[in-house]
């Protein structure tokens, strides 16, 4: 997608809409602004933006409803930009749907990052990719093969699914609980050691150190994201 996408901020604070207004426009984004939850849900409606940027404390409505009310009807990139920074907020936000967390105070490079990883993907999943390639690691899809500068890597069976479930969903970052449903299924959904110890040992084979990884990013109590292409 090129930098002429449409960003919609939804924040009451002007002075935080008029720092992303600027910052967004420098690198050739339109930008559209709602100061209010139902503003917003109007904006999103008639100016069909191609990522929303979402605060939770709005005036008139929680923002986690204006996610919930969203979902109905679109699958436009969401963004929540919040001072709310509690593990419970962050798996509550992307469980409604939101694609990525990034809390208040931010730095404007990381946010700038990650709204183009999220246009990026947005972009991708309009024609299914079949492999994905982050500097000299491959996860082929299609193959279910992930090789490292070449070489094949031997992953277990839930070691593979869970590379995979990322995989599908570049620089978006997955719940535990979404990843231990999907793979080890709804009753696990609180093993959350189980996945600790199969991503630990992905990062061992993709000699991935965890401290400063190239590839799997973890959101402390929240989830986990493959680093965006």
């Amino acid at each position: 997608m090129s930098q002429t996408a449409t960003l919609l901020v939804i924040d009451d604070e002007p002075q935080i809409r008029k720092f992303l207004r600027i910052s967004l426009a420098s690198q050739g984004y339109k930008v559209l602004e709602a100061g209010t939850g139902s503003e917003g849900l109007s904006q999103a409606a008639l100016g069909r933006p191609d990522l929303v940027v979402l605060d939770l404390g709005l005036p008139d409505m929680d923002g986690q409803q204006v996610l919930r009310e969203l979902r109905e009807w679109t699958q436009v990139p969401v963004l929540v930009l919040s001072v709310r920074a509690s593990e419970a907020q962050k798996v509550e936000a992307l469980d409604n749907g939101a694609n990525d967390y990034v809390t208040k105070p931010f730095g404007i490079q990381e946010f700038l990052a990650r709204v183009r990883a999220l246009l990026r993907q947005a972009a991708a999943g309009q024609a299914p990719q079949a492999a994905v390639s982050i500097d000299n690691l491959v996860i082929d899809l299609g193959l279910r093969r992930v090789t490292l500068a070449g070489v094949e890597v031997a992953l277990t069976r839930k070691e593979y699914a869970v590379i995979a479930q990322l995989a599908r969903y570049p620089g978006r970052v997955i719940t535990q609980q979404q990843l231990l449903k999907d793979i080890w299924g709804p009753t696990h959904a609180e093993d959350s050691h189980y996945l600790r110890i199969v991503v630990g040992h992905i990062r061992q084979k993709l000699d991935d150190d965890p401290t400063a990884p190239r590839y799997i990013i973890t959101e402390p109590g929240v989830g986990y994201r493959l680093q965006a292409p």
